[in-house]
């Protein structure tokens, strides 16, 4: 007798998920690989307060990350074929990491088990990321197919924005994420009041606006949310929405009552610490917001 769920998840830690979801479904998550020796003896509880004492003792090395390797999938989707009929395994963009190829590679060592295995590139990351995983689960929920779920992903992904704000772009500039014209750029309008609104495109970090006049990022961000949402919203649509955080707490909460309080049809799924390979890119402070329509 087969005693086994129709769909499990993978997913690597690139999507920022809560506790809370990866028990409750199941998922297998698979690291991101991060060095950073420099840092590991500083006072700290998380990745970001680390960085704050680093930036204090004017430590000059960043942080270093890289793909899961081809094993690390394969023990994943080893472990969860033990429980589940079928895989989906969700991966930070592509245009971001070779995770994606990893997966792939993991696949092809599985041989007929492999035809059980159905991978899909996010072409996002951190909430953005996390939010396909929650697509994900509503289809497994509602006993869709593994082939059926990945078609609808394959559209899903690009209803997805991500949009964020960042302290200093040092961070992303130095793991080659966003080039030192565009660093240049966010550090120069900073300066004058402006805040460059980041987000990801095609897979692709890129700028994708700015915001003047707002007087913190979290109002900055509920602004931009509130505008790119009204049409929907009128036609009666949910949207979903992760926010994570660079140790950002507080603006992080702010964002989440504002939006509950004064957008109609909205719903924030979960907030969450950024993980440590997309915290070392975006660094201390960070909030990012990621929405899409449900259902």
């Amino acid at each position: 007798m087969n005693n086994k769920k129709p769909i499990g998840i993978v997913v690597d830690d690139g999507a920022d998920l809560n506790k809370e979801t990866i028990e409750k479904y199941q998922i297998g998550i698979v690291p991101i690989k991060f060095y950073w020796p420099e840092i590991e003896g500083l006072p700290g509880e998380n990745i970001f307060q680390k960085m704050r004492e680093a930036g204090k003792k004017e430590i000059k090395s960043f942080g270093k990350t890289s793909q899961p390797s081809a094993k690390d999938f394969l023990d994943a989707f080893k472990e969860q074929l033990e429980n589940f009929d079928k895989v989906i395994c969700l991966t930070i963009s592509s245009k971001l990491s070779g995770t994606y190829n990893s997966a792939l590679q993991a696949k092809r060592f599985l041989e007929k088990e492999g035809k059980r295995i159905f991978i899909i590139d996010s072409l996002n990351a951190s909430c953005g990321e996390g939010i396909s995983v929650l697509r994900t689960i509503d289809l497994i929920e509602q006993s869709k197919s593994a082939e059926e779920i990945l078609k609808d992903l394959e559209g899903f992904i690009f209803q997805i924005r991500l949009y964020g704000f960042v302290e200093d772009p040092k961070w992303l500039e130095a793991a080659g994420r966003i080039s030192g014209f565009l660093a240049d750029w966010v550090r120069r309008i900073q300066k004058l009041g402006i805040r460059p609104v980041l987000g990801i495109k095609k897979g692709v970090i890129t700028s994708i606006g700015v915001k003047r006049g707002a007087k913190d990022i979290s109002t900055a961000l509920f602004h931009e949310l509130e505008a790119k949402t009204k049409g929907l919203r009128s036609q009666g649509k949910k949207i979903r929405i992760i926010i994570t955080h660079g140790d950002n707490l507080t603006g992080a909460q702010k964002l989440k009552e504002m939006t509950e309080k004064q957008l109609n049809n909205t719903e924030v799924a979960f907030l969450n610490l950024i993980d440590d390979p997309i915290g070392t890119l975006v660094g201390p402070d960070a909030l990012i917001m990621a929405w899409a329509p449900k259902g």
